[in-house]
């Protein structure tokens, strides 16, 4: 498999494992209904950082990721930030990213990088991740997913129609054809996993479609309403009278057929189908399928399609959509809610409890298109939104992100709310040996991750008192730790704590982790107890 090369690979490359976590610090000022959010979370700051904070809780859990990162234009005024270690990189920080910058694709690619690794821990085995792009980026993030997820997890590439303002601005600023498109680029976490076979009805899709009955002849008179539908740049490839005999021909053969599903097995119900045209006057007929599946003359317009890679009926209506929110222009280029709703829709197949992840939120499209969808089918989705704040003059996260999904549960009567979240302080040595301390919840989330690579998927269990966090493959953690720095300097695994664990504790196997240790290590070892030194030995991953 080619590997892509490009400035900074080598330093970004892991830059994701140096990373430290961080705390995700409530906002109650800013929840909304929470007592309906049941797993909406709104989180405001870095999108790497919340990002390899959220591990601890959600590593293979998200079964549908979207994001629309920036499309690296030149005209968007994205700046790089990320803090690595690197003159190089230093260089770079700051810096607006525009058309006339030589290492603009080089930055954009160290910026995605280490966010796309944590997002491939993040995205479930049957799950899978769509990325919009235009022209752009498109083949150089085409060739970083085929590193990072594996050429065999390429999935797709979905076109999709573009704003017209979009179009309009690429004709008068670039001297070449205009594209008219964007694109959904779709990858997998396992190349063994495969999408429900999914239909697009066409009932849902205005005007400017088509469906296999479709032919790019230009006949005006194939244009007339057929199933709801007047197709705009498309056209029927029967004329009207000819559709309409086949269409009341096949719900004749179907109502024949229901008669002798006594006599005949649903196999063979299923390969029949109707002959009739206005040439030869024929009565209606049922005629097997041929030996290749296809039919031997005509079939039926359908009322839906299959979904194929060029969803051009999707209306780029975002702007629109936000703007019947806000009552004026808040955002550019906000994606719609039919495309984020059709991207779920595709991924999850009969699972409506699943959970969403777009770590690239902008206005909140994502979370709108899950709560429009759970109102529409009862399903229990939930979603997780990461907003950074590169706009000094307005908060959007908190401003247009959380704003624009309180006010359409407002406006639409969607019974869900969420929490709101901060990136807050790192979990490192450095910063708990400065007194920044995180609480026992949170530290013991983190620590059971460290020691399992696994999510605790039952916290009502952790006991602060005893220090038992949960358990693994029939060995025990514990964590003695407190919030309080003072009292935190004096704790300590000694025999009282060792003796109340093995008498409280089935299980043979237990892994402490504590500030210190008063046993020798042969007691230890007779014990079958691992002692972690904290904060000394905070990273050590033992998956």
């Amino acid at each position: 498999m080619p590997t892509l090369q490009f400035k900074g690979k080598n330093i970004v490359w892991n830059h994701h494992l140096s990373l430290p976590y961080h705390t995700l610090e409530e906002v109650p000022t800013l929840h909304f209904h929470q007592e309906q959010s049941d797993g909406n979370l709104i989180i405001e700051g870095d999108n790497l950082l919340a990002l390899k904070s959220l591990l601890p809780i959600y590593a293979n859990r998200i079964k549908c990721i979207y994001i629309d990162p920036p499309y690296n234009t030149g005209n968007e005024n994205w700046v790089y930030n990320d803090r690595v270690s690197s003159p190089l990189i230093q260089a770079w920080l700051g810096q607006t990213v525009g058309k006339d910058d030589l290492t603009r694709h080089d930055k954009w690619l160290c910026m995605m990088t280490p966010r796309l690794k944590l997002l491939r821990e993040l995205l479930s085995d049957k799950g899978a991740i769509f990325i919009s792009l235009d022209e752009n980026e498109l083949f150089n993030c085409k060739a970083l997913m085929d590193n990072i997820f594996g050429e065999e997890n390429f999935k797709n590439l979905i076109v999709i129609r573009k704003g017209i303002k979009s179009v309009q601005a690429q004709f008068e600023t670039i001297d070449r054809l205009n594209y008219g498109i964007e694109y959904l680029l779709v990858y997998t976490k396992d190349a063994q996993f495969r999408f429900k076979k999914f239909e697009i009805e066409l009932e849902n899709a205005k005007g400017g479609t088509w469906n296999n009955h479709w032919r790019g002849t230009d006949r005006p008179s194939m244009r007339y309403e057929l199933f709801g539908i007047k197709p705009i740049t498309g056209q029927w490839r029967w004329g009207e009278q000819r559709s309409k005999i086949a269409i009341e021909n096949y719900k004749q053969c179907m109502a024949d057929i229901s008669k002798k599903e006594q006599e005949i097995s649903q196999e063979e119900i299923d390969r029949w189908f109707v002959r009739k045209t206005e040439e030869t006057g024929e009565e209606p007929d049922l005629l097997r399928l041929s030996h290749t599946g296809k039919p031997e003359h005509y079939v039926p317009p359908s009322e839906s399609k299959l979904a194929s890679s060029h969803w051009s009926d999707l209306k780029p209506n975002g702007s629109s959509q936000l703007k019947a929110i806000f009552g004026k222009k808040v955002f550019e280029t906000p994606k719609s809610t039919d495309l984020v709703k059709r991207i779920i829709s595709f991924v999850e197949g009969d699972d409506k409890d699943i959970i969403v992840l777009d770590s690239f939120a902008g206005s909140g499209t994502t979370m709108h298109a899950v709560m429009e969808l759970n109102k529409e089918d009862g399903g229990n989705r939930k979603c997780i939104l990461v907003q950074m704040n590169e706009n000094q003059q307005i908060n959007i996260c908190r401003d247009i992100t959380r704003e624009r999904v309180k006010r359409a549960i407002e406006k639409y009567g969607y019974k869900s709310g969420f929490s709101y979240l901060k990136v807050g302080i790192q979990i490192d040595e450095e910063s708990l040996l400065a007194g920044q301390l995180p609480n026992y919840q949170q530290f013991a989330e983190y620590v059971y991750y460290l020691a399992t690579g696994k999510y605790l998927e039952d916290k009502s269990k952790i006991n602060p008192t005893t220090g038992w966090i949960g358990e693994i493959n029939g060995q025990s953690i514990y964590l003695l730790y407190h919030q309080d720095y003072e009292i935190l300097t004096s704790t300590a695994l000694d025999i009282r704590k060792a003796e109340m664990m093995l008498s409280n504790d089935t299980n043979k196997r237990k892994i402490v982790y504590a500030p210190v240790c008063f046993l020798d290590e042969s007691y230890l070892e007779e014990k079958q107890i691992e002692f972690v030194q904290i904060p000394y030995q905070l990273f050590e991953n033992r998956r």
